[in-house]
């Protein structure tokens, strides 16, 4: 599965073409209260749109790989999930099960009250361990940035980068807070083009997940995806550029 960094005169409403747009989506399938039914509605909804990969929680890993088998979509989950305030031990434990059930990325929260409270030698540990316990395998950092100051992201950003995480995240989406273009392109002016930056929370439709891709987002984190996509065959059907509208329910 190829998800290169669309070009930058690509990201438009006009020309951000169906593929291009499956390629940046993570579908996230992560409140507490779904059901085994509510998650299977969503796999098959993934695989029916057919995006780049889903985000589950850590329980659903083994029988997302298992029921997504043969579509083309990964199944990725998430570590110390939503707060990020589990031990680093508890981070790593939980990522060998992940990997050992069959998930091909991870996305960890960092410690935010150790970011919030300058205690970056801790949070560069905290991530480190878990991609060495990932090996091979992507690690995307959640900063939370509706918590931190524009030179926490910076700081943060920086820590997760040293300690070889291959993408920087905005949000769970659970903490009232999600993605700007402001804090996308201040990490993405933070990384370089060598580390990915992951737009999360709050990306309910095109316009905003265009909104991001241009302010440097090569992913996409949402549970919008059918909205999304709807409106991509939406406008190259009729050639109205107009939204349809946001997911509301979406986070």
């Amino acid at each position: 599965m190829d998800n290169a960094a669309l070009p930058a005169d690509q990201a438009s409403r006009a020309s951000l073409g169906a593929d291009q747009v499956r390629a940046l989506i993570d579908h996230a399938i992560l409140k507490p209260e779904l059901t085994r039914a509510d998650v299977d509605a969503q796999l098959d909804e993934a695989a029916t749109y057919r995006v780049f990969s889903v985000c589950v929680r850590p329980s659903d890993v083994a029988h997302a790989v298992e029921r997504l088998q043969g579509t083309g979509v990964g199944v990725g989950t998430v570590i110390g999930f939503p707060h990020g305030t589990t031990t680093t031990a508890a981070k790593v434990a939980e990522s060998l099960q992940a990997l050992a059930d069959g998930a091909f990325e991870l996305d960890m929260v960092q410690n935010v009250g150790a970011a919030r409270s300058g205690g970056w030698e801790r949070v560069e540990q905290d991530v480190r361990a878990v991609v060495d316990a990932a090996g091979d395998t992507v690690v995307k950092v959640i900063l939370e940035t509706a918590f931190l100051s524009d030179d926490e992201i910076v700081a943060a950003s920086r820590a997760a980068q040293r300690a070889g995480a291959a993408f920087v995240k905005t949000s769970t989406g659970f903490a009232g807070g999600g993605a700007t273009a402001e804090h996308i392109r201040l990490m993405r002016e933070t990384v370089g083009a060598g580390t990915g930056v992951k737009a999360s929370g709050g990306v309910r439709g095109l316009d905003t997940l265009v909104e991001m891709v241009e302010a440097g987002a090569d992913r996409i984190g949402t549970s919008a995806s059918a909205r999304i996509l709807d409106e991509v065959a939406h406008r190259a059907r009729t050639g109205d550029a107009s939204a349809l509208g946001d997911d509301t329910s979406s986070y």
